[in-house]
């Protein structure tokens, strides 16, 4: 399952397509959720680029459009925004655009791949990863405009990957490959501190804070496949939410509706890639999407 679990990696860096395919459907309209989900999706061009749809998987909207793929989307807290990393530049960069899709703007501007934005809880700063230092993935912090952009974890030849905001702004949870195989981290909002929250021989990824901060959704490989896990914020009572098969990528990309009752998810359990919710505590998993491409990485939004 590492090499699994690489592969997802791998994939989530990638600039090339899963596969393209052409839409049949949209999702189901009879979800109870509230809000928005953005999420990237193959389905109408050769790379992926950011779509929205309602909570419950209706009125799926294309917001990019581009030849070269748009990826990681992460709505602001006040749901006007969306950033989101792209390669239409020639390598990924970080972008902001509203909600809308209009205004689409570049943050970053270096010859390094800057990946999976996430914005403060007041939207002012935006945390992600660059490898523009010294070839590895690092965790910076910049304003919301692009500006003051600070690395705030050195482990060179090591990568820091997949930076997640807690409710409050003080923290900031992060996987890191620093002990031989990624584990869920957490850290100060200036990079001070840096606590291992999990500790075993599987991939850990991907790490997701509630609302009210009192848990940390992730994926991990550790039972065999690819599912989702839940813990406390310190990192106690890790406990699985999905149970499915190894094969067809698994479970994982996990993201806390605004009120923490629910959180969507990718699955591959029914052969491709689609975006799912669940009950946080893993009940009634549901498909919202639902064609043959592939539909990755939820965001969601007010």
């Amino acid at each position: 399952m590492k090499k699994l679990l690489l592969v997802l990696f791998i994939i989530a860096l990638a600039v090339s397509p899963l596969v393209v395919f052409t839409l049949v459907t949209q999702g189901k309209s009879e979800g109870e959720g509230e809000g928005k989900i953005a999420f990237a999706s193959d389905r109408d061009e050769e790379d992926f680029l950011i779509y929205v749809m309602n909570a419950d998987g209706s009125n799926q909207t294309r917001l990019t459009n581009n030849s070269a793929g748009d990826w990681e989307p992460c709505f602001s807290p006040d749901g006007t925004k969306i950033a989101f990393a792209s390669a239409r530049d020639g390598n990924f960069e970080i972008y902001v655009m509203n909600a809308d899709g209009s205004n689409q703007t570049s943050l970053t501007n270096n010859s390094a791949w800057n990946r999976s934005p996430c914005f403060s809880p007041d939207g002012t700063k935006i945390a992600f990863m660059s490898n523009r230092d010294e070839g590895d993935y690092e965790i910076y912090v910049m304003n919301a405009d692009g500006s003051n952009q600070t690395r705030i974890t050195k482990n060179p030849a090591l990568d820091d990957v997949a930076p997640c905001f807690s409710p409050d702004g003080t923290k900031i949870a992060f996987a890191s490959d620093c002990d031989g195989n990624f584990e869920i981290y957490v850290m100060n909002a200036d990079g001070s501190n840096q606590t291992s929250l999990t500790n075993n021989s599987a991939g850990d990824l991907w790490p997701c804070f509630s609302p009210d901060g009192t848990e940390i959704a992730f994926t991990s490989d550790r039972d065999g496949g690819l599912e989702i896990y839940v813990m406390n914020a310190d990192g106690s009572n890790q406990t699985r939410l999905t149970n499915n098969s190894a094969e067809n990528f698994g479970d994982l990309w996990p993201c806390f509706s605004p009120d923490g009752t629910e959180i969507a998810f990718t699955s591959g359990r029914d052969g491709d890639l689609e975006i799912y919710v669940m009950n946080a505590d893993g009940s009634n998993q549901t498909s919202i999407t639902n064609n043959p491409a592939g539909d990755i990485r939820p965001s969601w939004g007010p």
